[in-house]
């Protein structure tokens, strides 16, 4: 199994974070796939296959931990690319919610 679960939706509060300004506040770490509940059920093809997905967007996922659980929001696409290419970490911003 890729992730600890997929999930459908945000099941934690709204944290105010709405562009990649104010995300770039949030310092990156390594974050195991195993971990994440994705917040998302399909997968956008085309951005999974895209040379440049990360061009015009933030480079590292977002993850929003709330309640001891890190919950995929944002880069989807970036993890399930780590998955094909056999990695099992991921670098995100990590946003912790109390």
């Amino acid at each position: 199994m890729i992730f600890k679960a997929v999930g459908e939706g945000r099941p934690y509060p709204d944290h105010g974070l709405t562009t990649p300004a104010q995300w770039a506040d949030v310092p990156p770490r390594q974050v195991r796939l195993d971990l994440l509940v994705t917040t998302k059920r399909t997968l956008d093809l085309e951005a999974l296959l895209a040379e440049d997905s990360t061009f015009y967007g933030d480079l590292f996922a977002h993850v929003v931990e709330y309640k001891g659980i890190m919950y995929l929001e944002d880069g989807l696409h970036r993890a399930v690319r780590a998955a094909l290419q056999q990695r099992a970490l991921l670098h995100a911003r990590v946003l912790v919610l109390t």
